[in-house]
């Protein structure tokens, strides 16, 4: 018996959760599926703080009930809208509450294939169950999009890593281990590493390390002419956050090129003003250096960078490879391999119509993998409110 529905959600995340919380109060007929939270469980290092401000680390549900804000009182765990930092642990427990209080019906079960179906979709689950239903949102979360330079995707992984893996910190004591990347992941690894003892050095391509401001202690008119020169989003501050914060349909009506340039330029590797605190003056960072090779010897990794004094070999026990996500289409197995190759796309990302539908009627994404036609906005958490609200309209209409 293969069980339909109007729509399925595939994704537990923020995005996807998000939205499942919005089409249940329109009283939509839909299933959701996924392990909640996964990305922040699984793939982010134990210790690490969000980079955003407490406001802009929420999930959305339509009558905005259950925020972060309104979790932590209920908890007894501090809360800010700017000031005090979100651990990674308490954003899992909360987006799991959100789950448990709105969608408690959510199936945990992963897809293993989609395929077309009579007009809709056909998907198979990873029990053998099937569920037909007439639209697919992919609301997948950066985990299948986890990028490792060439140098390293040979490397067993006993040497080398990637910092969605959750390295077990303690094991590395007293052990060389250096962090490529100059992200919020790389540097709180580095910082975590160092915290546990391990002999630890970062090392960048890029000329510095940029550290988000802390939350400036202006009042009064000092403050409101503070923001008019840089107003507050929930992607940071600076007018060009703002509008890539609330602008995003417009920016979905402007060339391609340009949009790409943004997405791409904007909002780049960097660390919250917490994170500093963990490297400075405690972990060695070496900056424009690039990766040329690596080779095992032995029971050692040496690893050959070369930066404005030439090359330089050195010796370690372990690498972890900050190096970010990618968004690619072909990482997404579950998707059969027929619909993957019908999908415009644009540097292998889906070209996503104003209610982030792809070129394949019915199928929708969201999330890291629509940032390329909705800006950086989608890159973020924050960005599940806009989607959710957006997406809802164009599907229960």
């Amino acid at each position: 018996m293969v069980t339909t529905v109007d729509f399925a959600i595939v994704g537990a995340g923020p995005y996807g959760l998000s939205l499942g919380a919005h089409v249940a109060g329109a009283g939509a007929d839909f299933k959701i599926f996924g392990s909640p939270m996964a990305v922040w469980q699984n793939h982010m290092p134990r210790g690490m703080h969000l980079k955003s401000e407490g406001f802009a680390s929420t999930l959305f549900d339509p009558k905005r009930q259950h925020s972060l804000e309104e979790f932590c009182k209920r908890n007894g765990h501090p809360y800010a809208d700017v000031g005090i930092p979100v651990p990674v642990e308490l954003f899992y427990s909360y987006g799991r509450d959100f789950q448990q209080r709105l969608l408690p019906d959510l199936d945990t079960r992963h897809i293993a294939q989609i395929t077309e179906d009579r007009g809709g979709f056909l998907l198979r689950l990873d029990d053998g169950d099937l569920l037909r239903a007439r639209k697919v949102v992919v609301a997948v979360g950066i985990s299948h999009y986890a990028y490792l330079p060439p140098e390293l995707r040979d490397l067993p992984s006993r040497f080398v890593s990637h910092t969605s893996q959750q390295l077990p910190m303690s094991e590395y004591a007293g052990r060389k281990v250096f962090v490529l990347g100059a992200g919020s992941s790389a540097v709180d690894t580095a910082g975590l590493l160092h915290q546990a003892g391990a002999d630890v050095e970062l090392v960048t391509r890029r000329p510095k390390i940029w550290f988000n401001h802390p939350p400036e202690r202006k009042r009064g008119l000092e403050l409101a002419y503070a923001r008019l020169l840089k107003p507050r989003s929930g992607l940071g501050l600076g007018w060009r956050s703002y509008m890539a914060s609330d602008l995003p349909t417009v920016f979905h009506k402007m060339p391609e090129r340009f949009r790409l340039k943004v997405t791409k330029g904007h909002l780049g590797p960097s660390a919250g003003w917490v994170s500093r605190t963990l490297v400075e003056d405690k972990v060695p960072i070496k900056v424009e250096r690039s990766l040329s090779k690596t080779e095992v010897r032995g029971d050692r990794l040496l690893v050959t960078f070369s930066g404005p004094g030439g090359q330089e070999e050195v010796e370690a026990d372990h690498l972890v490879a900050g190096t970010g996500y990618k968004v690619d289409l072909d990482r997404l197995e579950f998707l059969d391999e027929p619909i993957r190759r019908q999908i415009s796309r644009v540097q292998n990302t889906p070209r996503l119509s104003r209610f982030f539908e792809s070129s394949v009627p019915g199928l929708y994404f969201i999330g890291p993998s629509a940032a390329n036609s909705f800006g950086p906005l989608l890159r973020f958490a924050w960005g599940a409110k806009f989607a959710s609200r957006h997406l809802t309209r164009h599907l229960v209409r």
